[in-house]
Formats: structure tokens, C-alpha cells, sequence
């Protein structure tokens, strides 16, 4: 199989005033060539790998080795490997990639989701198609399954902003990485900004987009901190739909079986709860056959009902009123009602800790829902005891007051002054005592509270 590396003639490349269809020719048949080169490649990868080649140059890995050894970046070094061994248990992809048919971009794509029995519809699909299209068809694929719950998990642990200073040239540079819907938020907003700022400033038409959108997030902080964070037009209710994020995702995915999805399919949920929904029927080919009218999953009424209901986050110790969505606790893709019944309150936090972060949410023998963390404890409605707060690594009070002898409260009382805090002494059963730092949510209906001893609070 791999002979044809080797007896490969090298390229000539003609005379200088070759006509533009042969250099035309002759790039497209030199890139059949090194794709064909490139699966030779592989495949020997996957060999050196599987004989642990590697490990007699003292590696960790084939990666490594592919890194130090053929001047490949680590990452690539990685996909090359994972490739190669994807390849072994996809024989259509792997002829075809031999062939010369298939570019090593779309192979990569394609491993990602093809089994045997997809393979050959995934072929058919990269054949008459661009890679950029392959890399988005498969992706999709990738977030219609139960699996990409991992990657949207990883993608919202990985948030994050930071800000570098440079007195010298008199900037500041702002670096965020986002989950995709979120990021697609704030894309989103900051088009809109831009929009608003032309049309009320014509001057700075001529600026630069990135200048305009640059100028968009200031104007963004600005409305912010001066208090109109909502917007005239937020406000109102009204939201034009080139402002919004549309998120296509295939029913059968929505429901639990194959298909595709815009973004992880638990992601997909969670934004669906609350939003407006639009169906569009499509044929076997991807072309619309009819499109439906848009309407809000949870009607107005409703909406207004749940906020004189539960006027804020529901989740225990929480009671936030900003950035609060309607979540259904049967989810209406699975036949959930849009009902008070099977509706509740929670903010943008504790509704992706439900949707992604393994919280569930359950009734009692009262017919009362509670909620449950990922390790099946059910998290008090009226926050933790003292009691369920004692590890076998919380400080005792004598060791507490050793080291702070200015917090030893006086014999006349249990409070006890505190430069930063109020502290009060909760007493357990065995009299021993544990300082406590106490706050009240803003309803005023739960406690949370925070022991010093092992730096963990509860909620």
C-alpha cells in the first residue's frame, strides 16, 4: 500500500509560460498527491505508535516524539496520531484519503464522528463540499450527542477575561475566551452598539470596524455603570431579530436520538427553555420545505404569573432578579408542559449548573421541588446547619481563638467582634463551637453561612 510514496516521480513544474489551466492542473494533481502522501504517512505513524517506537528515544508519547522529531507544533503532532488510529477501524475514509480524494482537513474532521456505519454517507457529503463545511457539518454532528455535555462543560470552565496594561503605547488590551453561545451574546450586542452609535454619530462612518466595535464595548460599559444597563428598548420588550442568536438544532437531537445541533445539545436545552422557537421543515438535502411562525416557548401570561410566583432565582440562597430565565423541569422537547406546574425561576448561573453541571431537580414526599447536586446530596432549602458543616479538618473554637485572641468574645455574650465580619458562635450538640459568618439573602427568606476552619461556604 505504501509503495507509490517512494516511486512517485518528483513534479515538474513546465516552463515559465505554462497557460493557467496546466498550473491549475498540476496544483490540483500535486495535491492529490500529498494527500496520498499524507495517509502514507499516517499510517506509518500509527505502526511506530503501536510497536511503542517511541519509547526507545525516550518519550512519553508518539506525539512527543512526532513533536521533537519531524518539527511538527504538539497540537498537530496529536491530531496526526489520533488520525492515524482512527483510520484503522474506517476503511471507506481510509481508501478514499489513499486515493488522493479526500484532503487530510476533512479526514481529521471526519474521524471525529464517523463509525462504520456513517462513513460512507460522511464521504459522500466531504466529496461534493468545501472543508470549512465538513469541519461545520461535523461539529454539529458532534454536538447532537449526550457526549458534548463534556466539551460544553469544559468550554464553560475555561471562561475567561483578562486585562494587559501597556503605559508605553498608552492602551489597554482586553483577551476573553467564551462559550460560543455566550460569545455569540456579545457579538450580538456589541453589532448593535455599532449600529446605534452610527446613527446618532454619521461622523465615525468612516472608522474602521474594528475601531467601531472597539468603540461599541465602551459604549456598552458606559450605559452599564451609568444605569441603563437594559436599554430603552429592553425595556420596551422589542428585540429585532438581527440582534438575537439563532441556534439550529434537529428535533430527533432535541429529543434524545441522532441529529445535528448548533452547539452541545444540553446547551441547546438550557437557551430553549426560554427563548422563541421557530420550526423549519427541511428535506433529506438540507433545502426548507416550510417555516413556521415564531413564537415564545413560555407565553407572556405565564411569564408574568411565574414572577408573582417565585420573584426571583429559585435555587436556595440565591433570589437573583437580573439575568433570570423560565426553566422547565421537564423539558418540553420530552413532552414537559408549559405550565406553572412544571416552571421555575432560575438565573443564568444556576440554570447551566441544572443543564450542564449535573444539578437535578426533584419533588419530595410533599409534592415540593428540591434540588439535588451531582453527587445525589439534596441542598437545603434554608441553608446548612452548623452540624452539616463539621469536617474532620474544621478548627476547633480553642484553636480558632489561639490564633485570633482580639476575637475571644467577652462573658456577657456570644457575639464577638470581627475587623471584617460579624461572627457568631454556633454551638453543635458535643459543645464544641465553630465560628460562623452569617449573611441573608435579599428576600430574606434563607441564610448562608461560612466557617473560617475550612475555607467552604454553602448556599
Amino acid at each position: 500500500m505504501l509503495a507509490h510514496a517512494s516511486a512517485t516521480p518528483p513534479v515538474v513544474l513546465g516552463d515559465i509560460d505554462s497557460s493557467i489551466d496546466d498550473l491549475d492542473r498540476a496544483i490540483v494533481t500535486l495535491a492529490a498527491r500529498l494527500n496520498a502522501v499524507t495517509h502514507d504517512f499516517l499510517i506509518l505513524i500509527r505502526r511506530f505508535d503501536e510497536r511503542a517506537g517511541w519509547l526507545g528515544w525516550g518519550f512519553e508519547s508518539c506525539a512527543d516524539w512526532l513533536h521533537w522529531r519531524c518539527d511538527l507544533s504538539l497540537s498537530a503532532a496529536r491530531e496526526k496520531v489520533r488520525v492515524a488510529h482512527a483510520l484503522k477501524t474506517l476503511p471507506s475514509i481510509a481508501m478514499a484519503f489513499a486515493s488522493g480524494e479526500l484532503s487530510y482537513s476533512k479526514v481529521r474532521a471526519i474521524t471525529r464522528v464517523a463509525r462504520r456505519e456513517n462513513e460512507d454517507a460522511l464521504i459522500e457529503f466531504a466529496l461534493r463540499t468545501t472543508a470549512a463545511r465538513v469541519e461545520e457539518r461535523c461539529r454539529e454532528l458532534r454536538c447532537g450527542t449526550v457526549a458534548s455535555t463534556d466539551e460544553a462543560v469544559r468550554a464553560h470552565a475555561r471562561r475567561s477575561l483578562s486585562l494587559r496594561r501597556d503605559p508605553e503605547r498608552g492602551t489597554i488590551t482586553i483577551t476573553v475566551e467564551l462559550p460560543l453561545e455566550t460569545g455569540e451574546l456579545v457579538d450580538k450586542a456589541l453589532d448593535r452598539a455599532v449600529v446605534a452609535a452610527a446613527s446618532s454619530t454619521p461622523e465615525l462612518a468612516e472608522e474602521s470596524w474594528a475601531a467601531q466595535r472597539a468603540d461599541a464595548l465602551v459604549a456598552l460599559a458606559k450605559a452599564y455603570l451609568g444605569g441603563n444597563g437594559e436599554g430603552e428598548a429592553a425595556a420596551a420588550g422589542v428585540t429585532a431579530d438581527h440582534y438575537q442568536v439563532v441556534v439550529h438544532v434537529d428535533e430527533s437531537a432535541l429529543r434524545g436520538g441522532a441529529g445535528r445541533a448548533g452547539l452541545p445539545i444540553e446547551s441547546v436545552r438550557r437557551i430553549g427553555c426560554d427563548a422563541s422557537r421557530l420550526v423549519l421543515v427541511e428535506d433529506e438535502h438540507g433545502e426548507p420545505l416550510s417555516i413556521g411562525r415564531k413564537s415564545r416557548v413560555v407565553p407572556q401570561a405565564i411569564k408574568r404569573a411565574l414572577w408573582a410566583r417565585d420573584r426571583g432565582c429559585r435555587f436556595p440562597g440565591c433570589g437573583r432578579r437580573r439575568f433570570v430565565d423560565a426553566h422547565h423541569v421537564e423539558h418540553w422537547s420530552a413532552g414537559g408542559e408549559t405550565s406553572l406546574a412544571n416552571l421555575m425561576l432560575l438565573c443564568s448561573k444556576h440554570h447551566t449548573l441544572v443543564h450542564e453541571g449535573g444539578f437535578r431537580i426533584e419533588k419530595d414526599y410533599r409534592d415540593r421541588w428540591f434540588f439535588r447536586r451531582p453527587d445525589g446530596r439534596a441542598v437545603p432549602a434554608c441553608g446548612y446547619r452548623a452540624a452539616d458543616m463539621r469536617d474532620e479538618d474544621v478548627t476547633t473554637e480553642d484553636d480558632y481563638f489561639a490564633a485570633r485572641p482580639s476575637a475571644r468574645p467577652s462573658a456577657e455574650g456570644s457575639r464577638v467582634a470581627e475587623p471584617s465580619a460579624e461572627v457568631y458562635r454556633a454551638r453543635r450538640p458535643s459543645a464544641e463551637v465553630f465560628p460562623l459568618t452569617m449573611w441573608h439573602s435579599r428576600r430574606g427568606q434563607s441564610t448562608a453561612m461560612h466557617c473560617p476552619g475550612n475555607h467552604r461556604s454553602f448556599v
